[in-house]
């Protein structure tokens, strides 16, 4: 495997709250392996175990963590900078890492990161990430936080997946516009990573692969939704949760 792997660059993968990066990891499995075939991903774990229920008990096994603590307005946040110390030095011992690729929680803490490195507050002898997939993310609601973090767009190659069956539509759109000529992928379900149709894998696939830069933002739509339903429980688990 670590032959296979020689010379590819790495993507660190974060998943949401109160999952693992197993759970993650199975997730993103949905996708034609085509989609990640030029990079290595890694699936760490949050670091903190999970402090409560998590809505994954039915369809995956424990144990689940959580990277931080979110109040319950979501305007404040516990452990956060005991956490963003860690990734740092998790991806400067570990890396060096091409890109990042979050769900829910992950992705709001991968594009928190991305704004810091930008800004030159944290990672600074790990080379510019360059890529961002980002999946029911959103910003931080915490001012303290918002008015430095996305003060300036994030120069960052970026994709985000937008469900619209979910209350975290517009907060993941508004992440998008937080970045700089977004690539954003609409599918018809959830709080979930979705099922990607031919189009949308062509498009994904062209835009990790080739680096395609974008000179405006383009909206890609899947057309249809995949009326299976799901074994592994996949449509919507972290209601109202990141």
């Amino acid at each position: 495997m670590e032959a296979a792997n020689f010379g590819k660059k790495k993507i660190l993968c974060l998943h949401g709250f109160r999952t693992s990066g197993s759970f993650l990891k199975m997730q993103i499995s949905k996708w034609d392996p085509s989609v990640f075939a030029p990079f290595v991903l890694d699936f760490p774990d949050g670091i903190y175990p999970a402090g409560g229920k998590s809505e994954i008990e039915a369809i995956f096994p424990p144990p689940y963590f959580e990277w931080f603590q979110f109040s319950k307005d979501f305007t404040g946040q516990t452990n956060l900078e005991a956490c963003i110390d860690y990734l740092c030095n998790y991806m400067e011992t570990n890396g060096p890492f091409h890109g990042f690729l979050g769900f829910s929680q992950g992705a709001a803490l991968s594009a928190l990161l991305l704004a810091y490195q930008a800004q030159g507050k944290i990672l600074k002898k790990h080379p510019p990430i360059a890529l961002f997939v980002s999946i029911s993310g959103s910003k931080f609601k915490d001012p303290a936080i918002s008015e430095v973090a996305y003060k300036e767009l994030i120069k960052v190659r970026s994709v985000h997946f937008v469900g619209e069956r979910h209350w975290q539509k517009l907060p993941s759109e508004e992440l998008a516009a937080a970045f700089e000529h977004p690539l954003i992928i609409r599918h018809p379900q959830g709080h979930t990573v979705p099922r990607l149709d031919e189009e949308a894998v062509e498009k994904v696939s062209s835009w990790i692969r080739h680096g395609v830069v974008l000179q405006r933002s383009i909206n890609v739509e899947i057309k249809h939704e995949n009326r299976k339903k799901a074994k592994n429980g996949e449509m919507s688990w972290l209601k109202g949760k990141l």
